[in-house]
Parts: C-alpha cells; structure tokens; sequence
C-alpha cells in the first residue's frame, strides 16, 4: 500500500503559463494552465520521492511552512 503525504503548493502566474512550487522541499514546475502547473507538480513530486535517497529527503524536507498575507506601506 502506498503512503501519501500532505504538502504546500504555491502557484503563481507568469508571462505565459503558470509556475508550481512546493516549499516544503523546494521543487517546482509549470504548466500552461493552473491545473497542470499543479499536476505537473505532483509528478516531479513523486518522481523526487521515487528516486531520491532518504537522507536527500529528510534534509531538504521543511517541517513547517506558514503562508499569509501583509500589509505593507508602498509609497
């Protein structure tokens, strides 16, 4: 049986597509729309976890990610 894990995507818009990132391990990918930014994520997510030495994991896993919002003053 396979294990799943829970992680963060941030996805943001670029010039002609989309642009994917997990911070947790700091892997990111794109796609022309916002879906498969995402799904292209989840691939190169699981082809990391697939192929990567479990000491390569455990070093660039991030435990804690916090993301939110500010409210700075620009001008």
């Amino acid at each position: 049986m396979r294990k799943t894990k829970q992680l963060t995507a941030i996805i943001e818009r670029e010039e002609k597509g989309y642009v994917s990132l997990c911070p947790e391990l700091d892997i990111a990918s794109q796609g022309d729309t916002i879906e498969e930014a995402r799904s292209n994520l989840v691939e190169a997510l699981e082809l990391f976890f697939e192929t990567a030495d479990p000491s390569e994991i455990q070093d660039r896993l991030i435990t804690e990610v916090f993301i939110t919002r500010l409210e700075v003053s620009v001008g």
